[in-house]
């Protein structure tokens, strides 16, 4: 997975997740997905960064 195709799938964890939690802020959702992302930054392997961002943020936002 190329940089464009990671950025663009872990847009569309922003919108799933905006789905998936309609009373949370697409701001706060935003935030909490390019912190997660943020955090796995560092990875060799990026095939699974969005599946893994999505369901950190899934986690974090279901507190």
């Amino acid at each position: 997975m190329n940089t464009d195709e990671e950025l663009r799938a872990v847009g569309n964890v922003v919108d799933r997740l905006a789905e998936r939690f309609p009373d949370i802020s697409r701001s706060s959702i935003e935030e909490a997905v390019r912190e997660e992302h943020r955090a796995l930054e560092g990875g060799r392997v990026r095939d699974y960064v969005p599946v893994l961002v999505e369901h950190a943020a899934r986690a974090r936002l279901s507190r």
